[in-house]
């Protein structure tokens, strides 16, 4: 069956990875059952959503290559939202509170302190006309909360498995602030109902907001979509995330250099019973993922590992589909200069350190040729065959040098590898080393 899935992200910041988990959960589904993927931009607090947000999560999600059928934004939908509210209140199931938020932390104390769960005692719906009046003088404004029906709501969770909550220990939630703007809740519904919503796929830090959801969509005569709530992700150290953390947006990840692919494969694998492992696109992707593999726990998000599976994504990757990359990072070595260096980079931009080896000269990091050496060199220079070379050239040259030094293993190859390329490490000289060219090679050799 098709499913309309949605992500309504709040334009108040950048999106962070575990943003994208849930994104990309949502396209993976959409993908697999031919449905469709809504954008819904949570902006109905105008005071902190920003335009610029708006178009950064879209720019994030192309980039991961999630494309909504549909796009769409709470603030241009405040009428309807009006409307509903007007109905609830004439049912009599939204009534206002005046409690400040000092009183209402009181409250919850004196309950703790008696051993009673800190659930809202509902006295809003015992004050008297003269209470209403004499608040009202004072300047306060009414909160206004949801009166919920004292029963079980039960679901099946699609990550979770069957699912009750006991709903008189819920406490009625505000759906709308004092100042008259709207949390999330109500709107969420009417827009779920409004637009088809089949499945909602979010953190299972919502999963008490689906007892509440759950008896507005049944009161507002509308069909409650199946409910999934995976598991959160959590920073290396175990810490929730939060935009806050620059690090671990995506945004910060794009800017660095990962490859979409590796951290759409990770963000989604990590925390399932699927090994983390490369993959060709999000079609595979979508092929592996199924919600029944998410595991309940929190998992963690390495930048480390995130780093280890682009490395090795990278390696697997053909010329084509980074040359234009390439070209824009000023790297301009063809083929086979990729394809010489791609084994030894974690993420694409360190393609240019390589580069900048080869038509710059060493780097300022370098590491010196020894004095010890002098006499190796200028044997290893002598043996220097004229060009053309090939990856036959290497081998040939060496065994040159050996034939001539008495040199083999670590003490004939590095004192090489340092003077051509400054590195105890990297690619492979046998592909290096035409690409260096006789004149470069000789001139480091000198």
């Amino acid at each position: 069956m098709p499913e309309i899935v949605r992500f309504a992200p709040s334009p108040t910041g950048n999106i962070h990875i575990g943003n994208a988990r849930t994104a990309l959960i949502n396209w993976l589904v959409s993908i697999k059952t031919g449905g469709a993927f809504i954008l819904r931009f949570d902006d109905t607090d105008q005071e902190r959503s920003r335009d610029e947000y708006a178009q950064g999560i879209a720019t994030d999600l192309d980039w991961l290559g999630i494309k909504p059928a549909r796009v769409e934004r709470q603030s241009a939908r405040m009428a309807s939202y009006d409307e509903v509210t007007q109905k609830l209140k004439d049912m009599g199931r939204l009534y206002p509170c005046y409690e400040t938020a000092d009183e209402l932390d009181r409250k919850r104390k004196r309950q703790r302190a008696r051993g009673l769960p800190p659930v809202y005692d509902r006295a809003a719906l015992s004050l008297t006309d003269e209470q209403i009046k004499a608040y009202e003088a004072e300047g306060r404004k009414p909160h206004w909360r949801f009166q919920l029906d004292h029963k079980t709501v039960a679901w099946q969770d699609g990550v979770r498995g069957a699912q009750t909550i006991e709903c008189d220990s819920v406490s009625d939630p505000v759906l709308i602030r004092a100042d008259g703007s709207y949390l999330y809740t109500l709107p969420s519904v009417i827009d779920d109902i409004d637009m088809g919503v089949t499945m909602v796929i979010r953190g299972d830090d919502h999963v008490t907001n689906t007892a509440v959801q759950n008896q507005l969509f049944e009161l507002l005569n509308g069909k409650a979509p199946a409910f999934s709530h995976h598991n959160l992700l959590t920073s290396a150290t175990g810490e929730g995330l939060s935009k806050r953390l620059g690090s671990l947006s995506l945004r910060s990840m794009r800017e660095d250099g990962y490859e979409s692919l590796a951290v759409a494969i990770f963000a989604v694998l990590i925390g399932t019973s699927e090994p983390v492992q490369p993959l060709a696109d999000m079609t595979a992707l979508a092929e592996l993922f199924a919600l029944d593999k998410v595991s309940r726990s929190a998992s963690k998000f390495d930048m480390a590992d995130l780093g280890s599976l682009n490395a090795r994504i990278l390696h697997e990757t053909a010329y084509d589909a980074v040359a234009d990359r390439l070209e824009a990072l000023g790297v301009n070595g063809g083929e086979a200069f990729w394809l010489a260096i791609r084994g030894n980079i974690e993420r694409l931009p360190d393609a240019k350190v390589w580069w900048d080896i080869v038509e710059t000269g060493l780097p300022d990091d370098a590491i010196g040729k020894s004095g010890d050496d002098a006499e190796f060199y200028a044997k290893a220079l002598e043996l220097l065959p004229n060009e053309p070379w090939d990856e036959t050239t290497w081998k040939s040259w060496t065994t040159a040098i050996k034939a001539e030094t008495g040199r083999k293993g670590k003490g004939l190859f590095m004192p090489l590898r340092v003077a051509l390329t400054g590195r105890s490490h990297g690619p492979e000289l046998a592909a290096f080393l035409p690409i260096l060219g006789y004149q470069r090679t000789s001139d480091r050799l000198s």
